[in-house]
């Protein structure tokens, strides 16, 4: 096999030698500009040449530390030796025959591997897609098929995917769903438990959020009438909000009470993200469907919706597929970053970054009272930026710490409803030493305000 210049054999280390963006990055970004759609942004304008571990190498020859993770998908490192290697080997075999057309083995034993992984020890089974948000939609048409109702509820702050359907389960309008509609009909949003922001206090927040979301269910929707209620048991681009505790418990029993398919939204969450290898056990949840992506496969697109046998067999022979879903170079990826999870135990690893971003960003929150708050599990971490001695979003000084940590090498990204969330996602495999030293990058940029 040809030798990797990427991957976990790059230098682990940050490097900051031009500019950033340099002039390389700066010329790529005019041809940029020339020929892709102005739609298409950029959170940082540096073109990478190599990535692996916890950095990535620009064109430039900078070394920035890596704090996404290319939004959550790189959890095994870039170019991860078990992904490539198996990867590489399906390439030599064949790269496409379309599984719907004539299937192959790295497709079924993808499927073998999420009915073992996911929550519970019912009968599983699974489809496989391209993206997280035809994941959603393919969850959508199964709920509908097997309970022959068309209603969908989903939740303040929710981010679900881009296409239409899944912009209308999405709730925030831009950069989203702006000057996209109409958007797809029955679909109904209802109150998330968001502690931090929840009107009578945190202590409150898990029953009364229930409450109001039951009634309006059952008040405005009829529960008869509704096929799915989905959820993201973290949620991501709503800006990494943790469910009080109960919140989930009580609308999956709600759910199943009313004869409604719980979907958990997984595909940020999901794969050792938050230090189990899904989000939703950390109140034992067992949802009837979990759509997965991002983290799956190390890079490569593929994006599953998993479930209870009887749900997912509900719908009609040829009814779920596409062209590309399943490709067999992606399943064999998913099967290398699968590998590489188990054998490094990744999830300790991301319950161990957590133990050191949180005592870190705990003490930060101590000398600046504009961290409002610091949340999150395992390698989903987050801190909710407010204006001096309030809570009222402060997106601007948000934007002003990711552009500091960017010209320092330190990638960071935004999110959050109100623009107001700094959100840490790196890689699992990070060295504790880039790990601290991205911490005091961040730490140096509260200081410089």
């Amino acid at each position: 096999m040809t030798e990797l210049s990427g991957g976990p054999a790059l230098p682990q280390e940050r490097r900051v030698v031009t500019a950033i963006p340099g002039p390389k990055s700066q010329e790529l970004w005019a041809r940029k500009q020339a020929t892709v759609a102005a739609g298409v942004g950029a959170v940082l304008p540096v073109f990478v040449k190599r990535a692996g571990g916890g950095v990535l190498e620009d064109v430039d020859g900078n070394s920035l530390i890596d704090f996404g993770s290319g939004i959550a998908v790189t959890s095994v490192g870039n170019s991860a030796e078990a992904v490539v290697r198996r990867a590489t080997a399906q390439l030599a075999d064949f790269t496409h025959t379309c599984a719907m057309v004539t299937p192959y083995e790295p497709y079924v034993e993808v499927c073998e591997a999420l009915a073992e992984l996911t929550p519970g020890d019912h009968e599983k089974k699974s489809a496989l897609f391209n993206s997280g948000a035809e994941a959603v939609e393919n969850a959508v048409k199964i709920a509908r098929a097997y309970t022959k109702r068309q209603a969908v509820v989903v939740f303040d702050h929710g981010y679900h995917g881009r296409t239409n359907l899944t912009m209308a389960l999405t709730a925030k309008n831009m950069p989203y769903k702006h000057g996209f509609g109409p958007f797809a009909p029955e679909v109904y949003r209802v109150p998330l438990a968001y502690p931090y922001r929840w009107l009578t206090g945190p202590e409150n927040c898990a029953q009364e959020a229930a409450e109001q979301a039951i009634t309006q269910i059952t008040k405005q929707i009829g529960a008869e009438n509704v096929a799915a209620i989905i959820i993201e048991p973290v949620l991501g681009e709503g800006g990494f909000i943790e469910p009080a505790k109960g919140f989930l418990p009580a609308l999956a029993n709600f759910a199943k009470e009313n004869g409604i398919v719980f979907v958990a939204d997984e595909i940020q969450s999901g794969f050792c993200r938050t230090g189990q290898w899904f989000a939703c056990e950390d109140e034992g949840i067992v949802p009837d469907l979990i759509t997965t992506a991002k983290g799956i496969a190390g890079g490569l697109p593929l994006a599953a919706v998993t479930g209870r046998a009887e749900i997912m067999d509900a719908a009609h022979a040829g009814g779920l597929g596409g062209t590309y879903g399943g490709n067999p170079v992606a399943c064999a990826a998913a099967l290398g970053s699968i590998e590489t999870m188990r054998e490094l135990d990744l999830n300790a690893k991301a319950r161990h970054i957590e133990e050191v971003m949180k005592a870190r960003l705990t003490a930060m929150q101590e000398k600046y009272d504009i961290i409002g708050e610091v949340r999150g599990r395992g390698a989903m971490i987050a801190i909710e930026l407010v204006r001096s001695g309030s809570k009222d979003p402060n997106p601007e000084v948000t934007g002003a710490l990711a552009k500091a940590c960017h010209q320092e090498g330190l990638l960071v990204l935004t999110t959050g409803t109100f623009g107001n969330v700094l959100r840490f996602l790196p890689p699992l495999v990070i060295g504790e030493d880039l790990l601290n030293e991205g911490l005091d990058i961040l730490e140096a940029a509260f200081g410089a305000l």
